[in-house]
């Protein structure tokens, strides 16, 4: 229910702001996005929404980012924006921690900020409590729910008894720490037969991941499943997987859909794949930015969905349109 509340909030948002285009006719408004890194196909598929919504509404769309995903190199990206002065910032926080002071530079220049995907804080905004609240919205994935979705799929795969384990990035990322909690409180509240082992942080390197896979599996040859929080990770535990001769005994969840996720799951090297859908992500920013802008109220939270691809759906138009582009 409360994706649907979120999702008709959304819809609102867009409505509303398609039609008030004349209140703002003697401002060209100037929307910066800034993702986690530029080079990726979720923040590719990002951009085209944001892009859409910006051709929708006569915005000036701003593309600016990193090439990878990390806050030393996304800071001197963030303070390059502020400086230009945009009307509106969205951002994908690479840190919840790191980028509260940066962000609150464009806060307290007037510029008003949207996080998208990830967050600052704990992602709960305008409660007037805490010093990461000031940002005016959170639109994104439901990331538990995701993390929920992701051990059900697995789950079902592994006929619902066995060891397995979550192959994550590291601790203090706001997206793949939500998938790892959704993920265990699924497994602990519904899934008595399969037991959930200790963690795998691999820093965002698929190599580390297969090695990891590796010694988990050394130890545990009983392994069924490993879920990976994020799609380095997931090929990263699959090439282990494949390396250990254990394809199709040891099944992969993977989180994200690039168009390179279909050879995968055609070939078996991922059993699943947790699609979500970022051009609603950067289309919804770029509404609520306006929205913002010509004087309405926006909720302080949208959530988009996801879509569950395997061998069986892959091929069908309706689900492999949430690929993300390259």
């Amino acid at each position: 229910m409360k994706k649907i509340v979120a999702a008709l909030a959304a819809l609102a948002i867009c409505a509303a702001a398609l039609v008030t285009p004349a209140l703002a006719q003697d401002k060209k408004f100037t929307i910066a996005l800034i993702p986690g890194l530029t080079t990726d196909g979720f923040y590719i598929t990002m951009r085209k929404g944001a892009q859409a919504a910006a051709d929708a509404l006569g915005v000036t769309l701003v593309f600016q980012g990193a090439p990878d995903f990390n806050p030393v190199t996304q800071v001197p990206v963030l303070d390059a924006v502020i400086a230009k002065k945009p009307d509106a910032i969205l951002i994908a926080p690479t840190d919840k921690v790191q980028l509260v002071e940066p962000l609150r530079k464009a806060n307290d220049a007037g510029i008003p900020v949207i996080t998208v995907d990830t967050f600052i804080g704990s992602g709960v905004y305008q409660t007037g409590a805490g010093e990461a609240d000031f940002p005016l919205s959170y639109i994104a994935s439901d990331n538990v729910l995701g993390g929920e979705i992701a051990a059900r799929a697995l789950a079902k795969a592994i006929g619902d008894k066995g060891k397995v384990y979550v192959s994550n990035v590291k601790p203090g990322i706001s997206t793949t720490d939500q998938r790892e909690e959704g993920f265990k409180k699924e497994m602990a509240a519904n899934h008595p037969g399969i037991t959930v082992l200790e963690t795998q942080f691999n820093d965002n390197d698929a190599n580390k991941a297969a090695s990891q896979l590796q010694a988990v599996f050394a130890r545990n040859p009983d392994l069924v499943g490993v879920f990976g929080a994020n799609l380095f990770s997931a090929l990263g535990a699959a090439n282990g997987v494949q390396q250990a001769g254990q394809t199709g005994t040891v099944k992969v969840v993977a989180f994200d859909a690039p168009t390179s996720i279909v050879d995968n799951i055609n070939t078996g090297l991922v059993d699943v794949a947790i699609a979500q859908h970022p051009a609603e992500i950067g289309y919804f920013g770029v509404m609520s930015a306006y929205a913002h802008l010509t004087g309405q109220s926006i909720p302080v939270a949208v959530g988009t969905g996801f879509t569950i691809m395997d061998k069986a759906n892959i091929a069908d138009p309706n689900i492999s349109k949430y690929l993300y582009s390259e």
